[in-house]
């Protein structure tokens, strides 16, 4: 069989009436391989997620079921095949972003020069260590206006990419010399627990509430280079209230956990943008740590900003989650019961 064939189906489009099988064929089994995952794991996530059964034969998956299920697991397994074939890789998120929603989520538009296109269809952000895919329409128009604006909001609940996201365009952006360093900050805030005093020097008690911000670095940069970097103030991760008084010029900045600035901390920190740079404000309206009685910064600039030009906002749902697949279910029940009366 000529390895550039497209994935075909042997047999028509299922109907109510036809039997219990689709045949589908896989040109090439190397892909094929990718496609079923480690002892078959992808293939189990389908099948858990559809109500079908995919049983394996030679470079030919059978999907039996309803008529329904099956032409929903096809559909999947070719958009999943195809990403292979264009070089990427599948994962149980990817497969699990597919499932929610749909082959063709997140697939149209197009992206600024910083963004590598692959035809139409495909944006990634190039990194030192990783090239990194928005994975939901959201995300998509996310990452673009990072790009297309001098000061970007992500707001939506946890797991949703808005730190990831930004932090991989920070990096993509470094590298390709469009900015002199990384700054990025976060209030020092307890999530609902007294810790007391932390031992150790500065750093040691910053630390423990940087270290998802360092996470996402190690994600994008060689783990050599990263601690040279940070010696040479290349990259900074500081506590917000370490940024009053500096004004920061050609740099790529992010505030993270957001919802926990104070009004005053939040203008603070806005008015620190400085000439060729670039600001990014993440956060989570629905999981605020501050003080009984105490507004959040990030609602109050959300409702000053909202008209200002060069600002730009982008919201995620529960849909754009790409952590663990129960992690969107949590979300959407706490949404659920928010909107109910009281």
């Amino acid at each position: 069989m000529d390895p550039g064939l497209p994935l075909t189906a042997l047999s028509p489009p299922p109907r109510a009436d036809d039997g219990h099988e689709t045949l589908l064929e896989f040109p090439d089994n190397r892909l094929l391989i990718g496609l079923c995952g480690e002892f078959d794991r992808n293939l189990a996530q389908i099948e858990h997620a559809t109500g079908v059964h995919v049983v394996r034969r030679g470079n030919r998956l059978a999907v039996v079921g309803e008529a329904a299920a099956r032409g929903q697991a096809a559909a999947v397994l070719g958009a999943l095949y195809a990403r292979l074939e264009s070089g990427r890789t599948v994962d149980a998120g990817e497969i699990d972003a597919v499932l929610r929603r749909g082959p063709a989520a997140g697939e149209a538009g197009a992206g600024p020069g910083q963004l590598d296109m692959f035809g139409a269809d495909r944006l990634e952000i190039r990194t030192r260590r990783k090239p990194v895919e928005p994975r939901t329409p959201a995300q998509r128009a996310y990452v673009e206006a990072l790009y297309a604006h001098e000061l970007s909001f992500g707001i939506g609940p946890a797991g949703t990419g808005k730190t990831y996201l930004a932090v991989a365009v920070g990096v993509s952006l470094f590298a390709a010399g469009k900015v002199d360093r990384i700054v990025l900050s976060r209030p020092a805030v307890e999530a609902g627990e007294r810790l007391g005093f932390l031992p150790g020097d500065m750093r040691d008690k910053v630390d423990p509430y940087m270290q998802p911000l360092f996470d996402a670095l190690n994600d994008f940069l060689p783990a050599k280079s990263l601690p040279k970097l940070i010696e040479d103030r290349r990259i900074e991760i500081a506590p917000l209230a370490f940024m009053r008084g500096r004004t920061l010029a050609g740099a790529f900045v992010v505030l993270d956990e957001a919802q926990n600035a104070t009004a005053m901390q939040m203008k603070m920190f806005l008015t620190r943008l400085g000439e060729g740079s670039r600001m990014v404000v993440t956060g989570d309206r629905t999981q605020v740590d501050l003080p009984r009685g105490t507004a959040s910064g990030l609602a109050e600039a959300e409702r000053i900003l909202a008209d200002v030009p060069g600002v730009s906002f982008s919201y995620f749902t529960h849909r754009d989650v790409v952590r663990h697949p129960l992690v969107a279910r949590v979300i959407a029940a706490y949404e659920r019961d928010d909107a109910r009366p009281r």
